[in-house]
């Protein structure tokens, strides 16, 4: 029989921990597992490997005894059964093994004889529970969509989630949704679902985390003279007092109309309006004379 390399099988170096053997088993015996791969007999052959390997590096005596015999560990073990045998009279001494004639079949017969109870130890490996695959998803909304708590249906994996969203979600924003993703194998936990927000701006708003930024025209007159102007927000429309000689990209702060901060109910950020100042054009004649008077007196 082919020597096989357990070390080389569960991907790990001789001077490997127990806790790097274990680790390494899950992972392999996880990506392998039968469940997983249906029908697939080189997985299948593979995932048989894998737990013979673990059979032996993950106990002591007899990773020690793979480790001292090396390539002859199978005739070097098989000696010394047969010196045991002798001394206690239970079996012809006459009886030997050659490591001849095996078949790939018989790896695990003489696995199991070998170490006793070889094969119930793997069937009890591929009862390991494993979690289920986690999933991930895009949900793509507008800005003023998650201006509002809401309620979203969502199809995963042919199966509709009903989702209540939080207000104030962020664009790339990702959250995780426990227990939603594939199922466990072997009694093992659900995988979980993450879900993306892409979120889309189509309003005059600017976002930044959570207040809003816009832009407001007002007329030069209303500039000069002061005046009222009625700007947008997300929650309705509000009416400013614009000041005499309000200059050109003065700011505004209206504290509470901004954003509302995610998973805190009630709280909201700023929204900070930027006068942009027009400069009247198509002038009459009489317009144009008063302009220049203006123009003497300053």
């Amino acid at each position: 029989m082919e020597f096989i390399d357990y070390y080389k099988t569960l991907g790990i170096s001789k001077t490997a921990t127990d806790k790097e053997i274990k680790a390494a088993y899950r992972k392999m015996a996880r990506k392998y597992h039968p469940d997983v791969n249906p029908g697939d007999k080189e997985s299948e052959k593979k995932f048989k490997e894998i737990n013979e390997a673990n059979e032996v590096l993950s106990d002591p005596e007899k990773r020690k005894k793979y480790d001292q015999y090396g390539k002859n560990w199978k005739e070097g073990e098989q000696q010394e059964r047969a010196r045991q045998q002798q001394r206690s009279h239970s079996y012809s001494s006459s009886q030997g093994f050659s490591g001849e004639g095996f078949s790939e079949q018989d790896f695990s017969d003489y696995f199991e004889s070998m170490f006793g109870g070889g094969r119930a130890s793997s069937r009890q490996s591929s009862r390991t529970k494993f979690k289920g695959q986690d999933f991930s998803a895009e949900l793509h909304l507008d800005l003023k969509d998650v201006y509002t708590s809401q309620k979203q249906i969502l199809t995963v994996n042919g199966k509709n989630l009903r989702l209540t969203i939080p207000a104030g979600v962020e664009n790339g924003q990702v959250i995780k949704i426990k227990g939603k993703g594939g199922q466990g194998l072997n009694g093992g936990p659900n995988g979980d679902l993450y879900i993306k927000f892409i979120i889309s701006n189509h309003s005059v708003f600017r976002r930044d985390g959570n207040n809003l930024y816009a832009n407001v025209d007002i007329d030069l007159y209303t500039a000069i003279l002061g005046g009222e102007v009625t700007v947008d927000t997300f929650s309705g429309k509000v009416k400013l007092k614009i000041k005499p000689e309000t200059q050109n990209e003065t700011k505004v702060k209206l504290k509470g109309k901004g954003f509302p901060i995610y998973k805190q109910e009630g709280k909201f950020g700023d929204l900070i309006i930027t006068f942009h100042i027009k400069t009247p054009t198509g002038l009459s004649e009489k317009e144009i004379e008063l302009f220049k008077e203006l123009q003497k007196l300053s």
